[in-house]
């Protein structure tokens, strides 16, 4: 089998040829390693932080075949760097493994590198990870999303078949759509985050980048579980299965106004000209399939979302990063005159720009006196959020919506706007916030770049999601080859 035709398989298809004898797991890693390797340290598209040198996992016995697994740079991974985009945890090498990672290779998965993203998963371009940006492979003066944007530019340039992300307001959703791959956000609580360096936990999920809806299918059914070292953790009602379905009868899919309206003005609110059209397109291409289309649904508190979103993330951050002090790991302030010193510099000087403006912003809403004007007040507006979406879903299957209000923007266009940049989650954070899973799915192109479709469920519905997504991901037929590399 030629190196073209090994990196032309999906995850399962790969662990398939593995456990026929077609194919043997080290020949399958060492295709892969051998193209990582030329994409770290700034190098090609700066994907990964790490590369293994060699297979890992419980071997072709298992599941999983020894197919390779990109993760992400802030699941603790023993004895393998993990410093999630941070200078204030270069070189950090974890003790032990979290569940998610530890889930994959008991599975068969081989760790095949660490992937880049933004500081702390506080990002949706991965120009603010300490170790440089990631290049879109589509266009390499464009960026991937993020903050999985290593995960999401390796899986679209064939350097892996597959990636583990994290989701906190659309970090694996939004960098799917821009790379034109595959990626699925769970239900919140249906994958343990033991192990996962955290940015805001009550929003934080571990899932799956993949080419196509079967491959994050197959990685979700071997991350969801309850985990006794995750308080908030869930035991999954069902298990995952393979999709299958290929028609859409009698669903109906929503698509509310609030997350489906066009560009109004120079503000930049609203969604690109070229995203839309590519939208309505697949929304007839559903229609086609037997899918009824619902505009009349309506999530009154959604053009909030993210308004609550930038209170509640950054109070949780506050409160996780007070961690990095240079006491316990991480970077150490050089000759301090005292303890309140070390501190204060080993923060000023681990810590970049956007994650310090986060933790600003954070520790003045749960300060004295604001604490029930801006924090309180966003927690509500969650609550509403959330009884929008269960009051829609008791009218419509899925909510469906652009997953992107842009295509991939190029380096350095949104990076002196921060408000620019947190639009980019406009469509993705009101799922975070109710807990809900979603998927993003490629569905055509605007200006040569991919666009995103996402779909939305009720709590614990990703067997339906999934079998939808793939309904439609037949349909709509979109070749991701050409970013392959």
């Amino acid at each position: 089998m030629s190196e073209t035709e090994i990196i032309g398989l999906s995850a399962a298809r790969a662990a398939a040829e593995i456990a026929a004898g077609e194919l043997a797991a080290e020949e399958l890693f060492e295709a892969y390693r051998a193209r990582a390797a030329g994409h770290i340290a700034g190098e090609g598209l700066n994907c990964f932080t790490w590369v293994a040198q060699e297979g890992t996992g419980e071997g072709t016995a298992a599941p999983l075949g020894g197919v390779p697994l990109a993760v992400k740079d802030l699941f603790c991974t023993e004895g393998v760097p993990s410093q999630s985009g941070s200078k204030i945890l270069e070189g950090y090498l974890p003790p032990y493994t979290a569940t998610a990672v530890s889930r994959l290779t008991s599975a068969g998965a081989s760790l095949l590198g660490k992937t880049n993203q933004d500081e702390f998963a506080m990002g949706s371009s991965n120009e603010n990870s300490a170790y440089g940006p990631v290049l879109n492979p589509w266009n390499r003066a464009r960026v991937p999303g993020g903050s999985s944007g290593g995960s999401a530019a390796a899986v679209a340039a064939g350097l892996a078949p597959w990636a583990l992300g994290t989701d906190t307001g659309g970090s694996i959703r939004q960098p799917a759509a821009l790379c034109g791959i595959v990626g699925l956000k769970p239900t919140y609580g249906a994958v343990s985050r033991y192990g996962m360096i955290a940015f805001a936990s009550s929003l934080d999920q571990a899932g799956p980048l993949a080419r196509d809806v079967t491959d994050a299918a197959l990685m979700l059914h071997y991350l969801v579980g309850r985990d006794e070292r995750d308080a908030t953790s869930l035991g999954f009602p069902e298990e995952i299965a393979l999709p299958s379905a290929e028609r859409l009868d009698g669903i109906r899919l929503g698509v509310p106004k609030e997350l489906t309206a066009g560009s109004s003005g120079a503000d930049g609110e609203g969604i690109e000209a070229g995203v839309l059209d590519a939208f309505e397109a697949a929304l007839g291409r559903a229609e086609e399939l037997g899918a009824e289309i619902v505009r009349s649904v309506q999530l009154p508190h959604a053009p909030h979302a993210l308004a609550a979103y930038y209170v509640l993330a950054p109070a949780e951050a506050s409160s996780n990063l007070a961690r990095f002090d240079g006491v316990r790991y991480g970077l150490r302030a050089e000759d301090p005159k005292d303890l309140l010193d070390m501190y204060t510099r080993t923060r000023h000087e681990g810590f970049g720009a956007e994650v310090k403006r986060r933790i600003m912003l954070g520790t003045y809403a749960l300060s004295s006196g604001y604490y029930d004007a801006y924090y309180g007040r966003a927690q509500r507006v969650r609550t509403k959020i959330a009884e929008d979406f269960r009051a829609a879903f008791a009218e419509v299957d899925f909510i469906v919506t652009p997953t992107a209000p842009t295509v991939a923007f190029e380096l350095g266009e949104k990076t002196g706007d921060p408000l620019q940049m947190y639009l980019n989650d406009y469509c993705t954070v009101p799922m975070s916030l109710a807990g809900i899973p979603a998927i993003s799915i490629p569905c055509g192109l605007s200006e040569g770049l991919p666009v995103g479709l996402q779909i939305a469920g009720p709590a614990f519905s990703e067997n339906r999601l999934l079998d939808a997504a793939h309904a439609l991901e037949r349909e709509l037929g979109f070749d991701g080859s050409q970013a392959r590399l």
